[in-house]
């Protein structure tokens, strides 16, 4: 990332990048989720969410799969409300509900975007560090293959938990009963079961970070170089991290609709009984939308995974960035004490 000290004593440690890292997403998700809270309330206003229906919900670190609940209206996405618009209920719902009811379903959704937010960002910095010093300062593939091996890495761990927590969320398992549903699932399906839908996280996920950093990097150095700066600002970490990210976000986009696909129709069919054909692959459900709705299908919603994805990855990097360097030149002070 940026070089804030010649000496590798004023350099980050591992423990002072996962502090930061840990800001950044705390940041970013109290920015990001009250969008996703608005919009998920808005399409729940004007379309009503059914017994098993499946939507995305985002923190703006990670989107997550809700399946909806029954009987009571007590989910913070089946509250009352006649909105306008996103203006409108930004007013109504602070007015009547009360602030708190932005943040809805945050909580549960950090558990696990934290550490994995923690482990991604804490992976990119220490394999970054690693390569350059095999492969010099200036090797360009550096950000490519970080940001690809921590992706996969970190999409890797949380897949399983992924799963377990929707399990969890849906049906109210105590930990007793969740260890049996795994068990059986286990014996039956065999362990992969556990990482169903890895795939296609990962078909999206792991070319998204490569392009991701790759290019973070590239208009990081020319905005340093053009200001003159040795590191980064946070108006340059800010600028080229909502670039990158939005950049990624748009080629990535098929991956990301066959994703949502893929995850929303196994809850469905899981919650609503129906049966399913197995191992439905990624380029099966490609083809499925294509011929359903032609090539554009495979990019709906471009609009707002952009007004999403890049503010999100402008707050975090350039957060990240600001509490690497604070760390740095706190190190560089208590170094020069006597």
């Amino acid at each position: 990332m940026a070089e804030m000290s010649d000496s590798n004593s004023d350099k980050t440690t591992i423990i002072q990048q996962a502090i930061a890292s840990c800001c950044g997403a705390i940041i970013t998700s109290l920015f990001v989720t009250p969008f996703d809270v608005i919009k998920t309330r808005l399409q729940a206003q004007s379309n009503p969410f059914p017994k098993g229906k499946c939507f995305v919900y985002s923190n703006g670190l990670m989107d997550h799969i809700c399946v909806c609940e029954n009987g009571d209206s007590k989910a913070w996405y089946k509250k009352p409300g006649h909105f306008k618009g996103t203006l409108d209920a930004f007013v109504k719902i602070i007015q009547i509900e009360g602030i708190k009811s932005l943040w809805s379903g945050l909580p549960p959704t950090l558990i696990m975007a934290l550490p994995t937010t923690v482990i991604y960002f804490t992976c990119y910095d220490q394999l970054s560090e690693a390569l350059k010093s095999r492969r010099g300062k200036d090797d360009e593939h550096i950000p490519v293959l970080a940001g690809s091996l921590s992706r996969f890495g970190s999409v890797t761990v949380v897949s399983p938990l992924e799963l377990i927590r929707t399990r969890m969320q849906y049906r109210q398992l105590s930990y007793k009963q969740l260890y049996r549903c795994i068990s059986s699932k286990v014996a039956t399906d065999g362990w992969f079961s556990l990482w169903r839908g890895w795939s296609s996280t990962v078909l999206r996920d792991v070319p998204f970070s490569a392009m991701y950093w790759y290019n973070y990097e590239r208009f990081k150095k020319m905005m340093c170089k053009e200001v003159g700066a040795h590191e980064p600002t946070f108006f340059i970490a800010f600028t080229s991290g909502a670039a990158s990210g939005s950049i990624a976000a748009v080629i990535t986009l098929p991956f990301d609709v066959v994703k949502t696909h893929r995850q929303t129709e196994l809850w469905e069919g899981e919650t609503l009984k129906i049966s399913q054909r197995h191992c439905t692959s990624t380029w099966a459900v490609m083809r499925k939308i294509v011929a359903k709705n032609g090539i554009t299908g495979l990019f709906a919603g471009v609009i707002p995974r952009l007004f999403k994805v890049a503010p999100a990855c402008a707050i975090m990097i350039s957060t990240y960035e600001y509490g690497k360097s604070f760390f740095s030149h706190l190190n560089e002070k208590m170094n020069q004490r006597p």
